[in-house]
């Protein structure tokens, strides 16, 4: 397997526990977006310890930015990533990942689940292609979402947004369901994509199961 030491250009707060990490991009270090790579910190007690990011920044982008969700408690990679700082070192491993744009379509994504999409977003908003797409974006609160301010630019009308626990202006509150989505989408007829916590994707992709959603219409990370 191939790797790559780089040494860490930025990193920057995006949420109260989201991050954005940039690195130069290797040679030859090629990506399509919504793929991604496993990482880990070039430290000794850190060095096998791989987790998966995805790309965040586009392809043809001198730079890799990944935007990665932190877990404090669990004292693991993400709480550690904390502690660096521009120059620290990590090591980036080989490109995987299935999620890949097929066509317009409808994007549902929990939390951290959007990072996939953040990259093809970026891309199709490059070309002009951002029409006839649409965001159902699910989080826990307001504070929660991770960059709103720029979906909403790329999306407008089409970015959708449903809080679990808060229940804020204009916002949708409550959890994805059957009849939330018969509300929010016009057709069932069309591609579909899901990325967030299994036991949210797994409600989803019940509930888009009973709405005559195939699995063929449907693009998951697996």
């Amino acid at each position: 397997m191939e790797s790559h030491i780089v040494k860490i250009k930025s990193i920057n707060k995006v949420t109260h526990d989201v991050v954005s990490i940039v690195i130069p991009k290797p040679d030859n270090y090629a990506f399509t977006s919504g793929q991604a790579t496993e990482i880990s910190i070039n430290k000794p007690a850190w060095k096998e310890e791989k987790r998966p990011f995805t790309f965040t920044s586009l392809p043809d982008d001198n730079y890799l930015e990944f935007t990665i969700k932190i877990y404090p408690a669990h004292k693991g990679v993400t709480n550690e990533l904390l502690s660096l700082q521009p120059g620290d070192e990590l090591i980036i491993h080989d490109v995987w990942g299935v999620i890949a744009y097929k066509g317009e379509g409808i994007f549902i994504a929990g939390g951290a689940g959007i990072t996939p999409f953040l990259s093809i977003f970026r891309y199709l908003h490059s070309i002009n292609k951002m029409d006839g797409n649409k965001l159902i974006f699910a989080n826990k609160t307001k504070a929660d979402i991770i960059y709103e301010k720029e979906l909403r630019s790329l999306l407008g009308d089409a970015f959708i947004n449903i809080l679990s626990d808060e229940a804020v202006g204009d916002y949708k509150q409550g959890m994805i369901t059957e009849a939330f989505l018969k509300d929010t989408v016009a057709s069932f007829d069309q591609p579909f994509y899901v990325c967030g916590p299994p036991p949210m994707m797994d409600a989803v992709l019940k509930q888009l199961a009973n709405l005559g959603v195939g699995d063929q219409a449907i693009t998951l990370e697996i």
